[in-house]
């Protein structure tokens, strides 16, 4: 790289060194994960009694009521991904007819929470929405749901969007997340803290939104709402290359840089001063009718996720007082039955001393309970046992493009997943003396992504850092609970509103 360019990377507040390797990613690629078996129920993952549910939903909210609780809720990505069909059908000519998709839309427009507000739109207009789907001037519809002079939908982020139509209002997934947050998230002084990750340019509609639908809440619910939002760094940003590797250079001579995936907001969790904070994507989200099973299960893993933290702390108190005999083995235990930890080889020759080191070690690192779905098809990680460079085994969340394909055994190994990663996580990230852990020092960097993508026509490839939930979370002890199918319900494209479980 000239030195031009380092200059210009250095003017942007790019650590040069983190480019370079950026730069060595993209040359030898990053190593796939050496999965030894895929985790099922009874091998990794735990299913839940109905007395367990019971137990938890029951002893969790006294344990909460001591706590920070934090709701953190990744909602920064734009939802013009719903809209692409859409977008693909005002570029034609107009005709349903070649597209299912957007004859869907059309013909069940009146269930979708947005009608009234897409009929008002037209009204200004001069029209109204039933004169439009007279005169079939379906790309008008589409047009004024999407552009910037009816409703913007395509520009706007998800949590934004009116996803579900109540007898006397309508919710957008930010509104529904409040209302979660009340049923499971009540901490200390009986607030609800929620924690928006937003862009930049959407962050004072946010607002907004949030300043519409507090103080009515905390007079419904009779708690305090405890609002905060970050930024994805732009620090976290990597350096996009051509196909032969080299740096990306725009038209007008800068540098690209891009933002580097979901993994990014490690660093803004790692901002987070909470006590339990429980991770849920904005479009995962169901009206009040569905909601019961979700509440129950996240109370479930919250339980769980403490009693566990309980017996870690234990251990370790144990363990900093004197390294004897008794403290190892109560260590043991519980690394290998609470934290579903597995021992390497080398351990049963190390001496007395020499495990009270290895089990500190590996029990003092944040902890979390991921919640997991029957695997339906859905495209993305999945639960397995990894093998770690000290020869111990671990739970992790695996993406299939961590995994070598054309390595036989372990695509056999994918193939054998029963379950599937819907992003349901609750997590402590303070250690047994109530500091908060350095999240970056539990991430695993060989374990990001290379993708290609395209700009002004060119091809390039872009990094990814390790996914939040994936590699940043590679040191943490983890423990996987079954969850019921119906607690997972995104919002991929803009007809998945039509699907039962977002009707009201």
């Amino acid at each position: 790289m000239n030195k031009d360019l380092e200059n210009q990377i250095i003017e942007q507040g790019m650590s040069l060194d983190k480019v370079n390797q950026q730069l060595q990613n993209f040359k030898e690629g990053f190593p796939f994960l050496p999965i030894v078996e895929a985790a099922t129920i009874g091998n990794g993952i735990k299913a839940l009694t109905e007395t367990e549910i019971n137990y938890f939903r029951d002893t969790y909210p006294v344990k909460a009521a001591t706590k920070n609780v934090v709701k953190f809720v990744p909602a920064s990505g734009a939802a013009s991904r719903m809209f692409k069909d859409l977008f693909a059908f005002l570029e034609g000519d107009g005709d349903i007819e070649k597209s299912a998709f957007v004859k869907k839309f059309i013909q069940q427009i009146n269930r979708f929470a947005f009608y009234s507000d897409l009929d008002a739109s037209l009204k200004a207009s001069g029209s109204s929405l039933a004169e439009a789907l007279e005169n079939k001037d379906y790309q008008g519809i589409v047009s004024r749901l999407l552009e910037e002079e009816g409703l913007d939908y395509g520009q706007l982020p998800k949590g934004l969007l009116k996803f579900h139509h109540y007898t006397d209002h309508d919710r957008t997934p930010t509104y529904e997340h409040f209302v979660e947050g009340y049923h499971y998230a009540v901490g200390m002084g009986k607030t609800v803290r929620l924690h928006f990750t937003v862009s930049p340019e959407h962050e004072a509609k946010f607002k907004a939104e949030v300043a519409s639908i507090q103080s009515k809440l905390e007079k419904e619910f009779n708690v305090k709402f405890e609002v905060s939002y970050s930024q994805q760094k732009k620090s976290t940003d990597t350096i996009a290359v051509n196909m032969d590797n080299s740096p990306f250079v725009d038209d007008d001579g800068s540098i690209l840089f891009r933002p580097a995936g979901h993994g990014a907001l490690l660093e803004n969790l790692n901002d987070i001063n909470g006590d339990v904070i429980f991770i849920k994507n904005i479009d995962n989200v169901v009206p009040d009718r569905l909601k019961s099973t979700t509440k129950d299960y996240k109370m479930a893993i919250g339980g769980l996720l403490l009693e566990i933290q309980e017996k870690v702390f234990g251990a370790l108190k144990r363990l900093d007082a004197e390294k004897n005999e008794s403290a190892v083995q109560f260590a043991e235990k519980v690394f290998l039955e609470d934290c579903h930890g597995k021992l390497p080889e080398s351990y049963k020759d190390m001496d007395w001393d020499e495990k009270a080191c290895y089990l500190y070690g590996k029990l003092n690192r944040p902890l979390r309970v991921c919640g997991m779905v029957k695997n339906t098809g859905e495209p993305g990680g999945g639960p397995f046992w990894v093998k770690e460079d000290d020869g111990s085994i671990s739970l992790q969340i695996a993406e299939t493009a961590q995994i070598d394909l054309s390595d036989v055994k372990q695509k056999e190994i994918l193939q054998s997943s029963t379950h599937f990663n819907p992003v349901d996580l609750v997590c402590a990230t303070k250690d047994f003396k109530g500091r908060k852990f350095d999240l970056l020092q539990f991430r695993d960097m060989r374990t990001g992504f290379i993708t290609e993508k395209s700009k002004s026509g060119r091809e390039l490839k872009a990094q990814e850092l390790p996914g939040l939930w994936n590699g940043a979370m590679a040191g943490w002890n983890t423990v996987f609970v079954e969850v019921p199918l119906i607690t997972f319900n995104p919002v991929k494209t803009v007809n998945d509103l039509l699907r039962d479980e977002h009707q009201g």
